[in-house]
């Protein structure tokens, strides 16, 4: 059976300063922040990887990461493939409105990726670093083999301190948890900056230590189907003149929550999130993973230390 990781990027082509961000190195041998999420779900056991990306941009992801990618995860037999997010890719009956320049959203993202999934898998964005544990427990969870009438994912929940820029306000979608350990609503949260006593947002004080969604989702491979008729509802119900609106990963879940169809496993990790929300961002990024390199905790080249998968 396959573990899938999922990644979307087809916001590739969105631009900070002067380049594309999920493009930045950040690694002593121009390792960029996606090739540390490949590598450490690879080192947890995932043996299948889903870009999902725009096909306009196909051959110059190829390019940059793609073959590049490929070549690494083919000598360690983990498949990979592209899938691509367009506006017209919708379920049978529906049609792009005249006008439309942008994709449905994340869940539309997952949708895309459906034709290479064949078991569990686990979603991210291309331009976090989530940390080893994060995908280890992640893996974990989903091939723990126990067998449950209700749809049941997982989600990596980080301290909101270890994932706060010095830059700037960011979104968190903080998590609510009741005493199993299952998530019972996410509250997006915006502008939350970091504080001398923890972090605040609009003026309003924050446990630093809440836990917080980064978009780590794990997902049984039946879920899909929950997927599909969602994003059909979500057509059907929607204004056709709004050219903008999204069908958001996070958001449905959590009116699946309310309305009791799933339970969401939210797995703790004390690991740091790194991203690049603000361009000034990047020197602190790019110290991290040095001092990740110095100690020892990554080996140069990034793959050498991973064997072939008989998983």
């Amino acid at each position: 059976m396959k573990t899938a990781l999922v990644i979307m990027a087809a916001g590739l082509g969105t631009r900070y300063g002067g380049g594309v961000k999920q493009l930045t190195p950040v690694g002593g041998s121009g390792e960029i922040i996606m090739d540390y999420s490949i590598h450490d779900a690879i080192e947890a056991g995932f043996n299948e990887i889903v870009f999902v990306i725009r096909r306009d941009i196909e051959a110059d992801f190829r390019e940059a990461i793609g073959d590049r990618i490929a070549a690494e995860c083919e000598k360690l037999g983990v498949e990979t493939h592209c899938a691509f997010q367009e506006i017209d890719e919708l379920p049978e009956g529906f049609k792009a409105p005249e006008g439309r320049t942008k994709p449905w959203g994340t869940v539309q993202a997952v949708l895309v990726a459906r034709e290479f999934i064949s078991g569990p898998f686990c979603v991210i964005n291309a331009d976090d670093y989530y940390g080893k544990t994060a995908f280890r427990e992640a893996y974990e969870f989903l091939n723990s083999g126990e067998e449950s009438e209700t749809h049941e994912l997982c989600v990596s929940g980080y301290i909101l301190g270890n994932t706060l820029s010095e830059s700037g306000g960011v979104t968190r979608g903080i998590c609510y948890v009741d005493e199993n350990g299952f998530l019972t609503d996410i509250h997006e949260t915006r502008h939350i900056i970091p504080t001398a006593d923890g972090a605040e947002a609009d003026g309003v004080s924050l446990d630093p230590n809440l836990l917080v969604s980064m978009n780590l989702w794990g997902i049984p491979e039946s879920f899909m189907d929950v997927l599909y008729e969602g994003f059909t509802d979500f057509l059907m119900r929607g204004e056709p003149d709004d050219l903008k609106r999204e069908f958001l990963l996070p958001v449905y879940i959590n009116e699946l929550l309310r309305e009791d169809r799933i339970r969401v496993k939210v797995l703790p990790t004390g690991d740091h999130w790194f991203g690049m929300t603000y361009r000034e961002d990047t020197p602190g990024v790019i110290e991290a993973f040095r001092q990740f390199s110095d100690s020892g905790y990554y080996k140069t080249p990034l793959f050498s230390d991973l064997e072939p998968s008989d998983k």
